[in-house]
């Protein structure tokens, strides 16, 4: 079993930004992807960025393209999501993700809060 830690979560001003990470522990992440999701209050959980196991290729929901970068540890244990120019509307608890054909491990989740 993988167990996936997030941090970085916090309160920031609209246009701020907000590094978070994610450290993988337990069963090695062989060859997996890791990712970003989000869940604001009262909706579904939704995609926001992965990245594969080499760090080579990444993908993002459009909602924050061109603001957010996922990235990848040289361990390869570990991804950071740099959020910039964040809006209200990033407001969510925000989850890391991995596995190799589907995201099968998550973590518990790091709130993010902006405010307007």
């Amino acid at each position: 079993q993988v167990q996936l830690v997030e941090s970085g979560g916090g309160l920031v001003q609209a246009g701020g930004s907000l590094r978070l990470s994610c450290t993988a522990s337990g069963r090695t992440l062989n060859m997996a992807s890791m990712g970003w999701f989000r869940q604001a209050p009262g909706k579904g959980r939704q995609f926001v960025a992965g990245i594969n196991w080499t760090g080579t290729s990444t993908s993002y929901a459009d909602s924050v393209k061109g603001r957010f970068t996922i990235s990848r540890g040289n361990a390869k244990n570990t991804v950071y999501l740099q959020m910039n120019s964040l809006k209200p509307e990033d407001t969510a608890v925000y989850y890391c993700a991995s596995g190799r054909n589907s995201y099968d491990n998550w973590g518990q989740g790091t709130q993010v809060t902006v405010s307007s």
